[in-house]
């Protein structure tokens, strides 16, 4: 994925196998084109399955579909590989496959990985789903938006829609990234699913070893963030610091933390990162670290809103998905509104033009 220097093999499979303080692993089928099934697979080679939470994730189709560059392979409901009646046909068989890979006969939980319009709003891609998880190749299912920020109005559509039978949604939300995560969590509660949440540690900043005038290494996935982005974010973990000190959380722990006081959150996703130099922490400390979160939540009310204030980063980047900003021809990540997106807004207070807009410059 490009963050930080690369692991070795044997320092990696040593980092994702599970232990008794983290036994869920995540993966994604399209990460290597398989490869990260793989890995995950010899990692928890040998393991009781029963004391592993094992989530996996289909949606790119690597096996029919050509990859475009940095956009990567296609959605497997592009109308140029298949027609809506074989989408389950699909699901079915990347499920298959990715478990094959891993070495295990079902998943916990199965994820539909990145959808484009058609796999937010499509009777055909979720009545798929669902026959994933009534072949017993799957407990549970969900939907995960990306890669990047946004989604929002897609997302509380899908979960209006077909709440029914989706029992997890995984977002983007930290301390630093408030908006426009939030604004979908409502509507989870309200659909009785349950959310993971990814990025919790902010591009690795909430580690605190990246630090002023850090350099990335050549083609690092976070260069894409604005000049001046870990300046500005320690700036503001300074506010919150005091916080983290009289909680006796560590920064990655808060930030954690603050994501799980939120309902229906119940599930933090940071990134294991080895940053470049002599004086960056070793990951496996970071592991330990994120594996030492206290169980019970150490914030108040009060400490959460205040962490909100010191991150708010309301309308500091243009979204991807449903928004009131794309106009004319519809693309795989982003697309303009609709009426009926229109009224999901206003079912849920929002107003697109002024809470799913770039208003400032990024941070």
């Amino acid at each position: 994925m490009h963050f930080g220097e690369p692991l070795d093999d044997e320092r990696f499979l040593t980092l994702i196998a599970p232990d008794e303080n983290i036994r869920t692993v995540i993966t994604a089928d399209v990460y290597g084109a398989g490869e990260a099934d793989r890995m995950l697979g010899r990692a928890i080679a040998g393991h009781p399955r029963e004391r592993l939470c094992v989530v996996g994730a289909v949606g790119h189709d690597f096996y029919a579909g050509e990859r475009d560059g940095a956009r990567g392979f296609p959605r497997f409901t592009d109308s140029r590989l298949r027609a809506p009646a074989q989408y389950a046909d699909y699901l079915r068989m990347a499920t298959e496959r990715s478990l094959e890979r891993c070495g295990v006969d079902r998943f916990d939980l199965l994820l539909l990985h990145n959808p484009d319009r058609t796999g937010y709003t499509s009777e055909a891609v979720w009545s798929g789903m669902a026959a994933v998880r009534e072949a017993g190749l799957t407990r549970l299912i969900g939907v995960a938006p990306g890669p990047a920020n946004g989604f929002t109005l897609d997302l509380i559509d899908c979960l209006e829609r077909f709440g029914a039978v989706i029992d997890w949604a995984m977002i983007i939300f930290n301390p630093l990234e408030p908006w426009p995560g939030e604004l979908c969590l409502g509507a989870a509660a309200a659909a009785k699913v349950k959310v993971i949440t990814r990025v919790v540690d902010y591009g690795g900043l909430f580690f605190d070893d990246l630090l002023p005038g850090q350099e990335l290494l050549p083609r690092d996935h976070r260069s894409f963030r604005p000049a001046g982005w870990i300046e500005a974010g320690r700036e503001r973990l300074d506010g919150m610091r005091p916080i983290a000190r009289r909680a006796g959380l560590t920064m990655i722990q808060l930030a954690c933390q603050w994501n799980l006081a939120h309902d229906p959150v119940a599930c933090v996703v940071p990134t294991l990162i080895q940053e470049a130099g002599a004086a960056a922490r070793p990951v496996e400390d970071k592991r330990a670290e994120v594996a030492a979160l206290p169980a019970e939540i150490r914030l108040g009310p009060d400490d959460v809103e205040a962490i909100r204030l010191l991150g708010d980063n309301t309308g500091t980047m243009a979204l991807k998905g449903a928004s009131p900003e794309h106009t004319g021809e519809e693309r795989p990540d982003r697309w303009s509104l609709d009426e009926r997106l229109a009224l999901v807004a206003r079912r849920w207070r929002i107003e697109p033009e002024r809470d799913l807009a770039q208003a400032v410059a990024p941070l």
